[in-house]
């Protein structure tokens, strides 16, 4: 049986995808599921020969239009599982569709981990490096400029592999790539002998927090705040390696500030909130002071990530780090100027300059600042006054979440956009893996 006739069998009909957050649905002429890479490049070939658009999409966890279409959506996560594992080079190269979660896992299994990485482990790998998910770090960037190697399917069903040594120009592009440049297939990244972090979370006052700020990104390797709007209250966290012994949260304690309070009282607040927006106020005095302070040690991945069941909407700008201080102050009066009522806390973290060229650290010391809404609460008057801030110093809107930028403005704040255009241009000039924000974020 020929690999096309495989592959028409595992596509399926016509139906609606939306990602996680309900912002974005979208109803492709077929999804496809490869299970491997030829099966992949044949479906690339057979879209692209029928003038069909091919997008692959991870769990959904964007909140942009980047993975919609309305042609061939490809969902990779078949192509999954670690292949190969260099303890000497210290790296591991793993299939586009592995989740974050079952990595880190499998990793932790063989006494290694990744260096840094975001809060949440639900993404494929794949999906999070291509949209420049990110933690915070003083000295270590986003899971993308973690990357050593990769290779990706072109638009004309081509297999490209590329490093620092091979095809440096599309390695330079191509670990953020939003999936504008062909369709990822795996992934190498760096990963190093597991260690211990030890986290110290504290509630601090938003004077404290921001005045001090410098000096808390300086002295700890990962350092991170939450703002809830309509107090001054904060809720921080420094997380540092740790010589051990590991300490985890108890099994009750632990339970109690990442289940019950976190996610199921804090889902409650939400929806009362949204019910009744006058009682947002003091819902948010009251939830910013449930947290306590604590501290406990263990292995990266436990400390980096918590569960988030509660959904929600966000918008995240990449600021200049020394404009984040001022910039958040600007939002704060904004929110306590006018009628807004902000249920969900703003979230600050920071980034060490990378050399990815669409990365939102690319070229310069990062500080980000994110903004979230309850899913189902009206959001555009919020997000418009925190964009207005966030583009007055020149912020970078990260690509994954809410954001109305366009190319003429991206331009302006990323030196090498157009050395990602060009290469663009080179590897799918016809635009096979094109859609509406793409178009937006890029241009024609």
């Amino acid at each position: 049986m020929s690999t096309t006739s495989r592959q028409v069998r595992r596509s399926t009909a016509p139906s609606t995808w939306r990602n996680w957050s309900g912002t974005v649905a979208a109803t492709p002429a077929r999804v496809a599921g490869p299970t491997s890479v030829e099966e992949l490049r044949e479906e690339v070939r057979r879209a692209a020969a029928a003038g069909l658009r091919v997008k692959a999409v991870g769990t959904g966890h964007s909140f942009t239009a980047a993975a919609a279409t309305d042609g061939v959506l490809v969902r990779p996560q078949a192509l999954a599982g670690i292949r190969a594992v260099d303890r000497a080079a210290g790296t591991v190269t793993v299939g586009a569709g592995t989740l974050l979660k079952d990595l880190n896992r499998d990793l932790a299994a063989q006494g290694l981990s990744l260096t840094n990485m975001g809060d949440i482990m639900e993404q494929t790998v794949s999906g999070a490096t291509s949209t420049g998910t990110h933690g915070t770090g003083r000295d270590s960037a986003s899971i993308a400029a973690q990357i050593r190697g990769m290779e990706l399917v072109t638009a004309d069903g081509g297999l490209l592999s590329c490093s620092e040594k091979e095809n440096p120009e599309v390695f330079a592009a191509a670990r953020i790539g939003i999936g504008a440049l062909g369709i990822v297939t795996s992934l190498t990244l760096a990963v190093e002998p597991l260690f211990l972090l030890t986290a110290r979370e504290e509630p601090m006052r938003f004077e404290q927090v921001t005045d001090e700020f410098d000096g808390h990104v300086a002295e700890n390797e990962h350092f991170e705040f939450y703002w809830f709007p309509h107090t001054g209250n904060c809720n921080t966290k420094r997380n540092n390696r740790s010589a051990g012994p590991a300490a985890p949260p108890g099994v009750v304690s632990g339970w109690v500030e990442d289940e019950l309070l976190s996610n199921g009282v804090f889902q409650v607040a939400c929806s009362v909130g949204r019910a009744f927006p006058g009682a947002v106020p003091g819902i948010a005095r009251v939830a910013s002071r449930a947290l306590s302070a604590r501290s406990y040690t263990d292995i990266p991945y436990k400390v980096f990530t918590s569960p988030r069941r509660v959904r929600f909407v966000e918008m995240e700008y990449a600021l200049p780090r020394e404009r984040v201080v001022v910039a958040l102050r600007e939002l704060k009066e904004t929110v306590d100027r006018s009628d807004l009522r902000i249920g969900f806390p703003v979230e600050v973290r920071t980034a060490p300059a990378d050399d990815i060229a669409l990365s939102t650290a690319s070229g310069r010391e990062t500080a980000y600042i994110a903004v979230h809404m309850y899913k189902g609460t009206s959001y555009r008057e919020y997000f418009t006054a925190a964009e207005r801030i966030f583009t007055e110093h020149g912020g970078r809107p990260h690509w994954g979440k809410i954001h109305t930028r366009d190319a003429e403005y991206l331009a302006s704040v990323y030196p090498r956009f157009g050395e990602f255009t060009a290469l663009r241009d080179r590897l799918d000039p016809d635009r096979v893996f094109a859609n509406p924000y793409l178009r937006r974020v890029l241009g024609d």
